[in-house]
């Protein structure tokens, strides 16, 4: 008994399961306190580790920190940076003008030696502070100016233009220790810093007021500068030759009147304005070298001198395009009122006013000149210019700016001749005018005498345009108004402002208040029309709101139709699905009780 006991307790799946949750705890404590050694000592060697790598990753943290820091950059279109332009041209067109000059002529070098190497390490001081200007100098990257230390040095890095700007101040002065300072020619690599005197010249033109006498005068000193780079080979050919070896070098500077510098150099420059120019009028060459120098200067005076001249002409053509245009509408204009048999008074008073339009710059079509600038650009332009003329009228005074600025984009300027009628006495008004500039009678019918005298800043025909209902005058105009002199007004037009007032129905009711008080002050204003039509425009404002709401019910109407039409077809659809699924089971059904009634039979 006690071992089949054993036995079956033994066998029993009760105590096999206890005994084995036994083991599997002491197995998990067992396990645990080994893991928990092991976590232990994991934790400790982690945290040595993690310590590590906080330490290795804090020098790469600020690396990257410094990398993305946002540092102080230069606008590349801003005016710093246009300064500092003018500040490098400077040493520029100093090492391009004075080093040639220095090699060939030894006296202009040795004279003032001093004063050249200030000048030299002046200029190159300021070569390597553009070099830094130009690692902190940004640049866009979708539209935006990109700001970031590394990306700065990077961009700069991998142009060439930092591998010529590297050129340009290697140290070549140190030759000087072992050929002397005679020799300033050690320094011509100072020349490839050119490019930022383009950059100069490039930006100064956009920003001045008069591109083409700047392109012009830009033209002339490229001129200058190789005329004086040919005077100072042809001097320093002529040394290499011999003074006054024969007729075509420059004379023996022996003699008193041309061993002067001054004489040197002028000299010089008078023969290579001469040769480079092909007016020639020089010596003739006696040695070979002598007729290849004369032949190449021939060259380039005939490539580049005849590029420079075509571009002059095509400059002082394109100053005289909007004069020719100008011209050209003018001439178009006399031959159809000699054509047309226009009367003599006429047609002097139409060419006056051409001749005030061109004499006082106002032949421009602004609209013309600002359709290439996008719509936001084109509203700051207006707004600057017209908006404190606009607020002047009373009844914008108080309008929503949004309003204002629709209204500005549509002033057109207007220019009116002594005499001219601006406005007469019953006509229909369709636009309101604003003096900008000039004197405006109001004058009796016979034109002559006058009632008030309208100035800069003055507004009328404010009323006519908004349509009030209830004015005694209606649309008409009930002044006659005559220009004293020449005047610039400007013109809104009545369509122009009912269409900028469909986005602004508030305003339209305000402009039309102040319409009415302003009639009423006048005694111009009917008030029991003006409320008569007031009371049909609240049933036509209810009319057109019942409308509206029929409208809504119909389209509510045809999407619940349309709604039951789609539910109905979907009904259909499952009942015919139905039907497919039945028919054969109902079939097998009456067949079957077809065959028991046979088989029971009567």
């Amino acid at each position: 008994m006690g071992e089949s006991e054993t036995q079956h307790s033994d066998s029993d799946p009760r105590n096999l399961v206890s005994h084995g949750r036994k083991e599997s705890l002491k197995n998990v404590e067992n396990g645990e306190s080994s893991k928990t050694g092991n976590t232990k000592k994991n934790n400790t060697v982690g945290k040595e580790e993690k310590d590590e790598k906080k330490n290795e990753s804090k020098p790469e943290k600020k690396n990257n920190e410094e990398g993305k820091k946002e540092i102080f950059v230069i606008d590349p279109s801003g005016n710093l940076y246009y300064h500092w332009l003018f500040c490098i041209t400077l040493p520029v067109m100093y090492n391009w003008t004075m080093i040639i000059a220095r090699a060939c002529f030894d006296e202009l070098n040795h004279n003032n030696l001093e004063m050249w190497l200030i000048l030299d390490y002046s200029a190159d001081f300021i070569y390597i502070a553009d070099m830094f200007v130009r690692t902190r100098t940004g640049y866009l990257e979708q539209g935006l100016l990109v700001k970031e230390k590394s990306k700065l040095k990077k961009r700069y890095k991998e142009t060439s233009q930092f591998k010529l700007d590297l050129l340009s101040v290697m140290p070549t002065d140190l030759l000087y220790f072992k050929f002397g300072l005679n020799y300033p020619e050690i320094r011509i690599n100072r020349l490839l810093r050119i490019s930022r005197m383009f950059e100069f010249f490039q930006q100064t033109e956009t920003r001045t007021s008069y591109p083409n006498i700047f392109r012009i005068s830009n033209l002339v000193m490229y001129i200058i500068i190789i005329i004086h780079w040919n005077a100072c080979m042809y001097f320093s050919l002529s040394k290499a030759i011999g003074f006054g070896t024969d007729s075509w070098v420059y004379p023996n500077i022996s003699h008193p009147e041309f061993g002067r510098l001054a004489r040197k150099y002028v000299y010089s420059l008078y023969w290579s304005t001469l040769t480079l120019t092909t007016i020639g009028e020089t010596p003739p060459p006696v040695q070979d070298t002598e007729y290849w120098f004369v032949v190449v200067d021939f060259l380039v005076g005939v490539l580049i001198f005849a590029t420079i001249v075509g571009n002059i002409g095509s400059m002082i053509s394109n100053m005289n395009a909007a004069r020719e245009e100008f011209q050209a509408k003018i001439d178009a204009i006399k031959q159809y009122m000699q054509f047309r048999n226009v009367s003599k008074d006429l047609e002097k008073r139409v060419i006056k006013w051409f001749d005030y339009l061109w004499t006082n710059k106002k032949a421009v079509n602004e609209r013309e000149v600002l359709k290439f600038l996008p719509d936001k650009l084109r509203a700051e332009i207006a707004i600057n210019v017209h908006l404190e003329t606009l607020k002047k009228v009373q009844i914008f005074s108080d309008c929503e700016a949004g309003l204002l600025v629709e209204l500005v984009l549509k002033l057109q300027p207007q220019v009116y001749s002594p005499g001219d009628y601006i406005c007469r006495k019953g006509d229909i008004g369709r636009e309101m005018y604003i003096i900008k500039e000039g004197k405006l009678a109001v004058v009796a019918d016979d034109g002559v005498t006058q009632f008030v005298v309208l100035s800069d800043g003055s507004y009328f025909g404010e009323i006519s345009i908004l349509n009030i209902k209830g004015s005694k005058a209606g649309n008409r105009r009930t002044a006659n108004i005559r220009s004293l002199g020449y005047s610039d007004l400007f013109c809104l037009h009545k369509d122009d402002l009912m269409e900028a007032l469909i986005e602004y129905p508030e305003a339209k009711t305000l402009l039309e208040e102040k319409g009415k008080q302003i009639l009423m002050k006048d005694g111009l204003l009917d008030l029991e029309q003006a409320n008569m039509k007031r009371d049909t425009e609240n049933l036509e404002q209810k009319v057109s709101q019942i409308e509206g709401m029929l409208d809504n019910l119909q389209t509510r109407f045809a999407k619940l139709l349309a709604e039951y039409s789609a539910a109905q077809q979907k009904l259909k659809i499952r009942l015919r699905q139905v039907e497919t699924l039945v028919k054969p089971s109902l079939e097998y059904d009456f067949s079957d009780l077809e065959e028991l009634q046979r088989t029971s039979g009567p």
